[in-house]
C-alpha cells in the first residue's frame, strides 16, 4: 500500500473508494481524535491560553490502528470536510503521526511536489492535505492532483472558538450551580439564543390585544352578469379609516347600506418576481423547518448522507457562489426540460450577505443537474434523504429559470352616502351625518408567465393580524397561495373606470391583534442569522442544546422557556449581561472570521476577552444573590402525605415531587396530557419517558391499557389506528 487516506465517516470512505484505484486504503478517524479533557478547563491561562489536548478514550483504539496502518504508507492524504472543523482534524491527524507544529504554528511555504514532513520519530515522509466540496470522480481526482498545506489560520479559528467556548463554559456553569441550580450549563451562544426565546415569550405576555374590525362588500357589475368581487373598507373622506368597535362597525355598515357605489380607479402593472437563491446552510435549515417538519438537527442529519454519497455539494456553508460548471449544467438541464422561454439571457449570480461567507466554498446543491428525485439510486436512501433532495435540486434550478411575470390589479370603489338621519342602536337619540364618501379596495394577481414558480413554490411569510396602529408578529405560512381567497389576492372581473356596481353583500368582522408569535426553528435561525450570531456549523447543535439542558420545550413545534430557562436567562442578564448580548456576540463571531482570514491574532484576541471576563466571575460568586427558580404547580396531592405536588426537573427533564420534601420523598413521572384520545381504549394520550429520558406516547389507562407510539398519534379524523398500533407493538418490546 503507497497510500492511506484519511476521512472522518465509515460512509465517506465508502464512497470515496468508488473512484480511487487499489493503490488507494481509505479509513475513518471518526470524527475529532484529540480534544480538550472533560474533566477539567484543559486550558492553560497562566501560558497564552494554550489547549491541552487528549487522546478521549473512546479513540485510543482507532487512533492506535491508524497509527499501524500508516507505517506502511509512502504517502497519507487527509481529505476532511473543507471548512474549519474539517481542518483542525487534518491539523490533529498531523500532530498525532508526525508530533511537530503547535498551536500557534503559522503557515509555511512548501513544496507542493513532495510535501515533505520529515520527522525522526515518524516513518511517514508525506502528509498531504487534498480539499473538495462534493464528492464525485472529477472533484475528488482533482483534489488529489492539487494537494495543498494545512491552513494554520482556519486551524487557528477554529481553536479561539473552542477555547472561548470551554472559558466561558467551565467558568459559568459552576457559577449557576451555586446561584441557581446543581447541574446547570452555560454556553457563549447557547445562553445567547436561550435570551432570545425567553423575551420574545415576556412580549408575549405583555401584550395587550385591541379590537378592531374589517368591513367588507360583495359587489357585482351593472353592466355585466357574473362579475362579482369583494373590496376592503380602507378610508373615508380621503382618510385613512380606522374601525375600532361595534358600535363604530354598526353605524358605517348602517350607511353603507344605502350607498351608491362604483368604481372610482382601476390600476393594471406588470410584476415580476425573481426566483430565490440556492441554498446556504440556515436557508435550508429554514425551508426544511417550514416545509417538510424537520428539526435542523434532523435537517443536517439527512444533508451529511446525502453529501457524503455524493448527491450534494458540501452542507456547511454561508456562500451563495455557484461554479461555472454548475452553472452551465443547469442551463443544460432547463433548456431540455423546460425550453428556452424559461432560460434568462445569462446564468443568474446571487451576493453572499453573510459578512463571514467563505466565498471559496459553493452554495448547496445537487451534483448532478439531470439527477432528478425519480432516478435517484443510492443504498439506504429513506423518504426523508428524497425529500430533502429534491427540495436542494428544485431551488438549485428553480434559482437559474426565468422570472415569473404577474399581472397585477387594483380596484377602488367609492361608495357615496347622502346626509341622514343615523340611529347606531334601539334606544340610542338619533343624530344627523352628513355627506360620506367611502372608498374601498379589492386586488389580485394573475400569473402571466410562471417561470421559476413552475418548479418551485416558496414558503412566505406573512405579519400577523394588525389593528389600528399595531404592529403585529409575523408567521410563516407553508403554502404559497393561502391569502387566494382574500380580497387582496382574487381573480377580478374586467371593469372600467365610472362603471356603476351593484351591493350585494355587507358585513364587518371583528378582530383583534396578535403577540409575535413564538420563535419556532426556522424563525429563530433566521433571527440568529440577522443578529450576526452563530456559523453554519453552530446553528443545529445550539438548538438542540437549549433542550437538552431543558431550558426551553416545544408547544406545537414552537419554543417556550421553561422556568429553569427564565432563571438562568434572570441569572446572567443581571450579572453577565455583555456576556450574553446580541452586539458583543456578533462582535466575537467576526473576530473569528478575522483570525481565519489572517487578519487577527487568536490568542490576545482570547486574553482581551478572558481578563475581564475572570474577574467578573470572581466578583459574582461572591457579590451576587441565588436565583429562585419559580414552583410550577399542579393540580394533583402527594399519594402518600396529601401535600401539593410540585413540578422539578432532573437529569431527565419534568418529574412530579412533593412539596412536603424532605419530610415526604414521594415523586412519580411527570405526564403531559396532549388532549388527544387512545386510539386502543378511548382514553387520553399523554407524553412520557423511559428510564433513560427518551419520550413517547402512552395511554393515561396504563396499565390497564397498554398503547405507546414513539410517534404523536394525531388527533381523531386524521391519523389510522393500524398504523399507531405496529408502532406500539415495536415500542413495547423496546420497554419491556
Amino acid at each position: 500500500m503507497n497510500n492511506l487516506v484519511i476521512v472522518e465517516s465509515p460512509t465517506k470512505a465508502r464512497t470515496l473508494s468508488k473512484f480511487l484505484g487499489s493503490d488507494f486504503r481509505i479509513e475513518a478517524s471518526m470524527g475529532h481524535i484529540r480534544d480538550l479533557p472533560k474533566a477539567q478547563l484543559g486550558i492553560d491561562v497562566e501560558h497564552n491560553f494554550e489547549p491541552q489536548y487528549i487522546v478521549p478514550k473512546d479513540k485510543k483504539k482507532r487512533v492506535g490502528e491508524l497509527k499501524k496502518i500508516a507505517e506502511g504508507a509512502e504517502n497519507i492524504w487527509i481529505a476532511s470536510d473543507p471548512d474549519r472543523e474539517g481542518e483542525a482534524i487534518a491539523w490533529h491527524i498531523r500532530e498525532l503521526f508526525v508530533g511537530r507544529g503547535s498551536s500557534g504554528e503559522k503557515n509555511k511555504k512548501i513544496d507542493k511536489q513532495s510535501l515533505s514532513l520529515h520527522d525522526k520519530r515518524s516513518t511517514i515522509h508525506n502528509i498531504r492535505r487534498v480539499e473538495f466540496h462534493e464528492i464525485t470522480e472529477k472533484a475528488v481526482k482533482a483534489a488529489f492532483q492539487h494537494p495543498r498545506e494545512i491552513n494554520m489560520q482556519l486551524v487557528d479559528a477554529q481553536q479561539a472558538r473552542r477555547v472561548l467556548d470551554r472559558l466561558v463554559g467551565y467558568k459559568l456553569s459552576p457559577l449557576l450551580w451555586k446561584k441557581v441550580r446543581r447541574g446547570l450549563s452555560a454556553g457563549r451562544v447557547q445562553s445567547v439564543t436561550l435570551r432570545l426565546v425567553v423575551e420574545r415569550e415576556q412580549e408575549i405576555e405583555a401584550f395587550k390585544p385591541v379590537e378592531y374590525w374589517n368591513i367588507t362588500a360583495t359587489l357585482d357589475s351593472k353592466l355585466r352578469t357574473q362579475n362579482t368581487f369583494d373590496a376592503e373598507l380602507i378610508e373615508l373622506n380621503g382618510k385613512k379609516l380606522e374601525v375600532h368597535n361595534q358600535p363604530q362597525a354598526d353605524e358605517h355598515l348602517n350607511i353603507l347600506k344605502t350607498a351608491e357605489y362604483s368604481i372610482s380607479k382601476v390600476t393594471k402593472r406588470e410584476v415580476k418576481r425573481q426566483p430565490h437563491p440556492p441554498f446556504t446552510t440556515s436557508t435550508l435549515q429554514q425551508a426544511a423547518g417550514n416545509k417538510l417538519g424537520f428539526t435542523a438537527k434532523r435537517t443536517m442529519s439527512v444533508a451529511q448522507f446525502l453529501y457524503e454519497h455524493g448527491l450534494i455539494t458540501y452542507m456547511r456553508t454561508d456562500s451563495l457562489n455557484l461554479s461555472a460548471e454548475a452553472l452551465a449544467a443547469s442551463r443544460e438541464y432547463i433548456g431540455q426540460a423546460f425550453g428556452k422561454n424559461y432560460l434568462p439571457a445569462s446564468s443568474r449570480v446571487f451576493k453572499t450577505k453573510s459578512k463571514g461567507a467563505q466565498e471559496a466554498h459553493e452554495a448547496i446543491r445537487p451534483t448532478k443537474m439531470d439527477l432528478t428525485v425519480d432516478k435517484l439510486n443510492a443504498e439506504g436512501l429513506t423518504r426523508d434523504h428524497i425529500r430533502l433532495y429534491d427540495l436542494i435540486w428544485k431551488r438549485m434550478i428553480a434559482s437559474q429559470m426565468a422570472e415569473a411575470v404577474m399581472d397585477q390589479t387594483s380596484i377602488d370603489v367609492l361608495a357615496n352616502s347622502k346626509g341622514q338621519i343615523a340611529k347606531r342602536n334601539q334606544g340610542d337619540a338619533q343624530s344627523t351625518i352628513g355627506d360620506r364618501q367611502y372608498t374601498f379596495r379589492a386586488s389580485g394577481s394573475i400569473v402571466k408567465f410562471d417561470g421559476w414558480l413552475r418548479l418551485y413554490q416558496e414558503s412566505r411569510v406573512k405579519p400577523a393580524r394588525q389593528g389600528p396602529g399595531e404592529a403585529g408578529g409575523s408567521q410563516v405560512d407553508t403554502e404559497e397561495n393561502d391569502e387566494a381567497n382574500s380580497t387582496k389576492n382574487q381573480l377580478l372581473p374586467e371593469l372600467t373606470e365610472g362603471e356603476d356596481l351593484t351591493l350585494l353583500d355587507l358585513k364587518g368582522d371583528q378582530h383583534f391583534t396578535e403577540p409575535p408569535p413564538r420563535y419556532n426553528e426556522a424563525s429563530l435561525i433566521k433571527k440568529l442569522e440577522e443578529l450576526g450570531i452563530g456559523r453554519p456549523s453552530t446553528y443545529a447543535p445550539t438548538l438542540s442544546t437549549i433542550q437538552d439542558r431543558f431550558y426551553v420545550e416545544k408547544q406545537d413545534r414552537k419554543f417556550l422557556p421553561t422556568v429553569l430557562g427564565r432563571a438562568v436567562t434572570e441569572f446572567l442578564l443581571k450579572n453577565f449581561a455583555d456576556i450574553i448580548d446580541y452586539q458583543f456576540t456578533a462582535l466575537m463571531e467576526l473576530q473569528l472570521d478575522k483570525v481565519a482570514d489572517g487578519e487577527q491574532e487568536w490568542r490576545p484576541m482570547i486574553k482581551d476577552f478572558y481578563t475581564p471576563f475572570a474577574q467578573k466571575v470572581k466578583d459574582t460568586e461572591t457579590g451576587s444573590k441565588k436565583v429562585e427558580i419559580a414552583t410550577e404547580k399542579i393540580n394533583k396531592a402527594c399519594p402518600e402525605c396529601s401535600k401539593p405536588l410540585l413540578v422539578r426537573f432532573g437529569k431527565f427533564g419534568k418529574f412530579l415531587a412533593c412539596s412536603g420534601f424532605p419530610e415526604c420523598k414521594h415523586t412519580e413521572p411527570f405526564e403531559e396530557d396532549l388532549h388527544i384520545t387512545c386510539p386502543k381504549d378511548g382514553g387520553q394520550v399523554v407524553l412520557r419517558k423511559t428510564k433513560t429520558g427518551k419520550p413517547f406516547y402512552g395511554c393515561k389507562n396504563y396499565p390497564q391499557c397498554d398503547f405507546a407510539s414513539w410517534t404523536k398519534p394525531q388527533k381523531e379524523g386524521t391519523g389510522t389506528v393500524d398504523r399507531l398500533q405496529r408502532r406500539q407493538r415495536l415500542l413495547m418490546t423496546v420497554l419491556k
